[in-house]
């Protein structure tokens, strides 16, 4: 064999490699991309649900605590954020929003004992704390899957596929100033 067809041949193989090279990033990154949707779905279902038991948790709460208007408006308000969001960064906005609004509406039961008392909070209460747990556990799969993704897509020499095929980061959830701030307790 002649040294330009031996040279012909390792070029060949060598662009048949970094072909099959590419195209197994290009698949793994889809593969990523789609766990980090699925991740997010998982989240939008949970907060789905906690927006489907709030308007019940008002209204049990309105029975009991009529003048505390401006609360009702401020969750209900916030309800309507996360189900009107469009991205999950408007999402995640919103979502603080609703949660803020929350605390604030449970702070609001504090000061009606016979509310805290009754079956019906307390049931739509469980489940909320319940639907908290699931959002809460959700984030961070959701995170975790982001991270993973977002980390692959950085690394050498798959950041020059991802790049090429146009893979962008994923957001990841953060605490908000409201959850960095340290509680203050007193007896």
């Amino acid at each position: 064999m002649k040294t330009g067809t031996i040279i012909l041949i390792v070029v060949i193989l060598l662009v048949l490699g970094i072909v099959f090279y590419g195209i197994s990033v290009y698949n793994l990154l889809v593969r990523l991309k789609n766990r980090v949707k699925n991740a997010w779905s998982q989240i939008e279902v949970q907060l789905k649900h906690r927006a489907d038991l709030i308007p019940n948790l008002v209204e049990t709460v309105k029975g009991y605590a009529s003048h505390e208007k401006e609360v009702f408006e401020n969750v209900t308000r916030a309800r309507s954020g996360v189900l009107n969001a469009d991205s999950p960064e408007a999402q995640m906005e919103a979502n603080a929003e609703l949660t803020s609004a929350l605390d604030r509406l449970l702070v609001t039961v504090e000061a009606y004992p016979e509310l805290k008392a009754d079956r019906n909070f307390l049931a739509l209460q469980s489940d909320l704390k319940d639907t908290e747990e699931k959002i809460r556990y959700s984030r961070q799969f959701y995170n975790d899957t982001a991270m993973k993704y977002n980390t692959s897509i950085e690394l050498f020499p798959k950041n020059i596929f991802a790049k090429m095929f146009g893979f962008l980061q994923e957001p990841l959830f953060e605490a908000t100033e409201a959850d960095r701030a340290v509680p203050t307790v007193s007896f």
